[in-house]
């Protein structure tokens, strides 16, 4: 089936939708359409006296296609009930959502058998098959799942027969907390990798609080810390547990969010993961065969302060249109959120945190999951962090604190931020203890919306409402000799004006979070991208030119010039 789709290089999609032709200064604004459109859903960590720490921690959510008809779909990932770790009643179930296609969505759960079992915390979204159809890997404090697409509307939990339930320390599954797919050895498959956080037993946390016989939850440094998992994709459905073999399992840390990219353009993928008070890691790819752990070399491991912070969230994207992909990841008050640029082609980083305006607007926040993307389309990507305090309290005043408004920091160019929040709309001003975000075009208009998680609360689906007039284009990508769904190819673009951007294929985002799988790009005032050329995971080379903008472009692996049909 795969080879069939050498025949057909490009498929192009109409027009989806045309903004208006003349951009006009206007803020990002969001509408959280939730509760309007049916995408109804409260997550339960089930809280205990007991202060059990997966109780502050649920949970990611995904924006994918799952029933290929061109729009995203969405799925949550719930907490279960304490002591069991079981999802004894629907109130915990992980739940889908289908797009209606008309702004409204309908819960298939059942009918598409994606409940989950166990305590559950992130997701990852992958077509681990290359049928075509996209799968679901659940993250859990128990037992990991894997479902297989049916391509009918129903998945089918495979996790045994591909052997991916959970890395074992010490005769014990340890606790997952992020997922991604990834294409570490360019065979065309994709593996998948997993973040594990801490050693942990249910209502056996330590005695943590202001006062004597008063529970709190425990700081991350009362808990032992666990190495990673790293699965290699067999080919047959079944997968290898690498993580050993590959040097992964070597370092140890407290895993939360997991990103990829291909930081030095070797050609292969490497992995960074945000640790809650531990050394970051950033994962460098020896040609498939193994990995080395460089975070301290390279930059990453801290901030310039030198102490550990609580990584939390985490995004790899180009933030300053060099071509070289920058780590920003999330922390809690007093620590600010760190951006890490990539200082082209050298193997390492510098921190920007204060330079890029991020030092003192972050100080004081608590951040989860966040985002890279340009919310505006004006060519530059802007930054989105899903705020929430890590531990509650007692009293009223510091439940105002422990609930926190999302913020978003609009890109003024070659990587300076600055805090728009206050114009972003009155919906995004609502304070929760948000936690996951999945961003993507959830109505293929060409803006990139979110839909951001809650503790023990409503999910909000922020609709990207900003009038910018602003053009964009989005690449559906289809791999032929590299994995189906194209992750680990990385795009640049020319727009009309000149203006060169970067991007690569990748869902894995944020904090337990799977993001649209499309390539978004914002091209300001441009009607036309000039040129297009797309690196694919297999080392093919494509290009395409003098594209029409405002479309949604679906694009089959082949090498060399691509000529579109002349509509």
């Amino acid at each position: 089936m795969r080879a069939s789709l050498t025949s057909v290089a490009v498929v192009v999609s109409i027009l989806v939708c045309a903004l208006a032709a003349a951009p006009v200064a206007s803020s990002i604004r969001f509408e959280d359409l939730a509760a309007k459109s049916g995408l109804v859903f409260a997550s339960n960590s089930s809280p205990t006296p007991n202060k059990n720490q997966p109780e502050t921690m649920v949970a990611g959510a995904a924006l994918f296609d799952y029933d290929n008809d061109g729009y995203l779909d969405v799925y949550f990932v719930n907490g279960a009930a304490i002591p069991s770790l079981r999802k004894e009643g629907p109130q915990y179930w992980n739940r889908l959502f289908h797009n209606n296609h008309d702004g409204t969505f309908t819960d298939v759960t059942e009918k598409a058998g994606v409940a989950g079992e166990g305590y559950g915390m992130g997701v990852a979204i992958g077509d681990y098959d290359n049928d075509g159809w996209p799968d679901i890997f659940v993250a859990n404090v128990t037992k990991n799942q894997l479902f297989h697409n049916n391509h009918d509307g129903t998945f089918t939990d495979v996790t045994g027969k591909a052997g991916v339930a959970g890395g074992m320390l010490d005769g014990k599954k340890m606790w997952s907390v992020s997922a991604g797919w990834v294409d570490y050895n360019n065979d065309g498959h994709l593996d998948l990798f997993v973040s594990n956080y801490c050693k942990w037993d249910v209502n056996k946390d330590p005695v943590c609080g202001p006062h004597p016989g008063m529970r709190a939850y425990c700081h991350p440094k009362n808990y032992a810390a666990l190495p990673n998992t790293l699965y290699r994709n067999n080919g047959d459905g079944t997968f290898t547990d690498v993580s050993a073999e590959t040097g992964i399992d070597k370092a140890y840390g407290k895993g939360m969010g997991v990103v990829f990219a291909d930081y030095d353009h070797d050609g292969f993928t490497d992995v960074f993961v945000a640790n809650d008070n531990a050394a970051n890691q950033l994962f460098h790819n020896l040609k498939g065969k193994k990995f080395e752990e460089v975070a301290l070399q390279a930059g990453v491991a801290y901030p310039e302060s030198g102490s550990f912070i609580s990584g939390m969230g985490a995004d790899f994207k180009d933030v300053d249109n060099d071509g070289f992909d920058d780590i920003w990841h999330t922390a809690i008050e007093g620590e600010s959120f760190p951006l890490f640029k990539n200082r082209a082609g050298s193997g390492d980083f510098s921190e920007a945190t204060n330079p890029s305006g991020l030092g003192h607007a972050t100080r004081q926040m608590s951040g989860w999951s966040n985002g890279i993307a340009d919310f505006d389309n004006d060519g530059w990507k802007d930054l989105f962090v899903a705020r929430g305090n890590v531990l509650d309290n007692i009293s009223e005043m510091s439940l105002r604190k422990y609930e926190e408004p999302n913020t978003i920091f609009r890109n003024l160019g070659k990587g300076k931020f600055q805090d728009v929040s206050a114009d972003a709309g009155a919906d995004f001003q609502i304070a929760s203890a948000h936690r996951g975000i999945a961003y993507g075009d959830l109505d293929n208009d060409g803006r990139i919306d979110a839909v951001v998680t809650v503790l023990n609360g409503k999910v909000k689906y922020l609709h990207n409402v900003t009038q910018s007039g602003n053009h964009w284009i989005l690449f559906k990508l289809t791999g032929v000799k590299s994995n189906r769904m194209g992750l680990g190819a990385q795009i640049a673009i020319t727009a009309e004006d000149g203006a060169k951007q970067y991007n690569h294929a990748t869902t894995s985002s944020g904090y337990a979070c799977s993001s649209d799988p499309r390539v978004h790009f914002g091209l300001g005032t441009s009607k036309v991208v000039k040129e297009i050329e797309i690196k694919w995971p297999s080392g093919i080379r494509q290009t395409l030119h003098n594209v029409p903008a405002d479309q949604i472009l679906v694009i089959a692996e082949q090498a060399g010039e691509t000529t579109l049909p002349v509509k």
